[in-house]
């Protein structure tokens, strides 16, 4: 089974049981008052959140802290503030709160560590003819190297883009794929992408589902395969660049790219983002958005918190801004250049 139609599978049932879950805590549980709220929220993140026990949070403690600070007659924007700060306990970027007038969101996942991306670089070594396929941005560097920018998942990719793209590179020695600053998007695009670099099947990880209330209670681990595309394939070496703000369903790529022939990862380590978000939503209507399902790698290892590159560096930022050089790009070429 393509692991895009199972994900859309799990979704949709997914979908319903929150919907299910959500009314009876809204109608059956908790009053639409500041402490209803407080209550109904902590409830959903205790009994849904899939990374309490990997990441060691006491969620009981955590409302000891954060409930005396509700109190009845504070204004909605207090409570945001108050539940969004709980909320960012959890250091997770698919957690958010969303209001009529504001978002919660936490942030540092990326915002603590070193750039390592410079769009005004990127587009130098695009120059001003490179070429647009949907989401993917390419060219032919001065040395023969392939070089494709893909700066969202949420950009759609057929395979009808893919097979242009790569059938107009097929003749380059290599191939640098930039997924840096890719904040994620549909995993669909991220498989069918993995799907070009492979002939034959791979196991590239695992998933979860929950099965209880407990912090604990999960299905055992289910495979998930990236099966060899029918369309054009690229046989030649591969440099995908990373960086911390490849999230989410980029992370997804770089992890399933790591398990294909003639791939080096190189750059810093990829932001993470590794559970499947849900929704669900407060009596006041608020709408809360957390990780429920989590994706294992091939080697039944979480990879929330990100993954290595093969090659780890940072950008040299005298070269960056002096010489205008990108020195991810520079040694990515480098390592594919042919040898005689």
């Amino acid at each position: 089974m393509k692991i895009f139609a199972f994900f859309r599978k799990f979704l949709m049932l997914q979908a319903a049981l929150l919907i299910l879950l959500s009314g009876c805590i809204r109608e059956e549980e908790f009053d639409n008052t500041p402490s209803g709220n407080f209550e109904a929220l902590w409830k959903i993140i205790d009994e849904q959140y899939c990374f309490l026990d990997y990441k060691q949070i006491d969620w009981n403690a955590i409302r000891n802290k954060y409930r005396p600070l509700i109190t009845p007659d504070m204004s909605d924007d207090g409570l945001f503030e108050v539940l969004g700060n709980m909320l960012a306990e959890l250091k997770d970027g698919h957690v958010n709160l969303y209001s009529s007038s504001n978002t919660a969101r936490y942030w540092d996942w990326y915002l603590n560590y070193p750039r390592n991306y410079d769009e005004s670089l990127v587009e130098h070594y695009l120059g001003r003819d490179y070429r647009i396929s949907s989401g993917l941005k390419y060219n032919i560097l001065d040395d023969n190297i392939g070089y494709i920018s893909y700066t969202s998942f949420s950009d759609g990719i057929g395979e009808g883009n893919l097979d242009e793209t790569l059938s107009y590179l097929a003749a380059c020695n290599g191939l640098i794929i930039d997924v840096r600053n890719n904040g994620g998007g549909n995993l669909t695009y991220s498989t069918r992408f993995a799907a070009r670099f492979t002939n034959e099947r791979v196991l590239t990880g695992y998933i979860q589902h929950k099965t209880g209330k407990g912090h604990n209670d999960f299905s055992e681990p289910e495979p998930i395969y990236v099966d060899p595309s029918d369309g054009v394939r690229w046989q030649k070496k591969t440099v995908v660049l990373t960086n911390r703000h490849s999230y989410s369903a980029t992370n997804d790529f770089i992890n399933a790219m790591r398990y294909m022939p003639n791939v080096v990862l190189l750059g810093d380590k990829s932001g993470g983002g590794s559970g499947l978000p849900f929704t669900s939503e407060l009596p006041n209507g608020w709408i809360v958005r957390f990780s429920a399902s989590p994706h294992l790698d091939a080697d039944k290892q979480h990879i929330e918190f990100g993954i290595d590159p093969d090659i780890k560096m940072d950008m040299n930022t005298v070269a960056a801004y002096e010489r205008r050089i990108d020195t991810f790009i520079e040694e990515a070429r480098s390592l594919l250049q042919v040898k005689p």
